[in-house]
């Protein structure tokens, strides 16, 4: 086992630990892939456009002829109509946004810049060439690198993959996050406190919800008593159907905290045990097989926070993302005094004002690492 570890050191051991441990691959439908975590580079197949088009309504003229200043309308030739008409000299083809410049035209000028009498226009207001003409690529061009494998998908993603005639995209499979609750004093969602010792968990609830928003699959398990041949059966259960576990509870040093036990007798490789680090010191990570297990505390607001620091970075590094937590610098805006020696995550409030991002702590509480109302914004 490893022993306590300052928090920089305990990142760079998870960073170690989690380098190329991304899930499988799978293709999904095109209109079901928001969210999802592209597999590999999204290239593009086609110029786009792939002939030159015109950028508005207008007229498709030669540019050498607007010192006629009248000219023959030959032809219209809406959006999505083919190309039947040559612009020959002394004439035009009247054109709409998006339509295929005609042949032997090499200016598009605006219906504003034009009156018409009769079958001609007349110019009224020259333009320099090529203008509003849409060249063969200008958009991207045959095999450029459109979209970077490990990008989420959104909806500008989905309209580039749509446009390139792509039906299904190649993602990376959701992880699977089992998440175990452990307590012989929590109750479930909806059932009634009997006892006034029990108290309602909003642990499995927090971080299913946390895991699922940053693109893994959040299985919940039965919660399980302080009972520690459950605590073992409920965790080699998880092994079997999980990628990630999350215990929550049982890792102190209390009479009752069999999880941290149970862990050592697995033989496991130990990546974390023990953190400097305000809340949570006693987290425990480690890998059994190809599968890792976090151990974190029972509060609420302990287990959120250990969450965002260690486990969204194993979720993202299974998903071919960067798992590297990101910084900003900011000023803090009011005293804030230190009330230990290890490093603190403590919840604040992000602002830019005067040029600058300042922190304060309007509206968050110091105390416990039971205030779970410090997670809110």
């Amino acid at each position: 086992m490893k022993s306590f570890k300052d928090f920089d050191e305990t990142l760079e051991d998870l960073y170690r630990a989690i380098e190329g441990v991304q899930t499988s691959i799978e293709n999904v439908f095109l209109t079901q892939s928001l969210g999802r975590v592209l597999a590999m580079d999204v290239v593009a197949s086609e110029n786009s456009p792939e002939y030159e088009t015109s950028g508005m309504d207008g007229y498709a003229i030669r540019f050498i002829d607007q010192e006629k200043g009248v000219l023959k309308i030959a032809d219209r030739l809406p959006a999505g109509t083919d190309i039947s008409t040559k612009v020959e000299e002394g004439t035009c083809v009247k054109t709409f946004t998006g339509s295929l410049m005609s042949e032997g035209s090499d200016t598009l000028i605006p219906i504003e810049n034009v009156a018409v009498v009769g079958d001609e226009i007349q110019i009224k207001e020259s333009v320099k060439k090529g203008f509003q003409v849409r060249e063969i690529g200008e958009n991207y061009k045959i095999g450029e690198v459109l979209i970077k494998k490990g990008t989420k998908i959104g909806y500008a993603q989905i309209g580039i993959m749509a446009e390139l005639g792509l039906t299904q995209a190649c993602v990376f499979a959701k992880p699977t996050v089992a998440i175990l609750s452990t307590g012989s004093e929590i109750v479930d969602l909806g059932e009634p406190k009997e006892r006034p010792a029990q108290i309602r968990s909003s642990n499995h609830v927090i971080l299913e919800a946390l895991v699922r928003e940053n693109g893994a699959q959040a299985l919940r398990k039965p919660f399980v008593k302080d009972e520690k041949e459950s605590i073992k059966n409920a965790i080699q259960d998880a092994l079997k159907s999980s990628d990630i576990i999350i215990t929550t509870g049982g890792v102190s040093v209390g009479d009752f905290d069999f999880v941290k036990d149970i862990i050592q007798g697995m033989n496991p490789d130990y990546i974390i045990d023990g953190a400097f680090v305000k809340p949570g010191r006693h987290i425990k990570v480690v890998k059994v097989g190809s599968k890792f297990i976090f151990a974190l505390p029972g509060f609420p607001y302990s287990s959120a926070v250990m969450s965002m620091v260690y486990v969204l970075p194993t979720i993202r590094a299974m998903l071919g993302q960067s798992p590297k937590l990101e910084y900003v610098e900011a000023k803090i805006l009011e005293d804030y005094e230190k009330r230990s020696k290890f490093t603190e995550f403590t919840a604040c409030n992000l602002r830019f004002q005067g040029g600058e991002l300042g922190v304060d702590l309007k509206g968050k509480r110091v105390g416990s690492s039971a205030i779970i109302t410090n997670l809110l914004e």
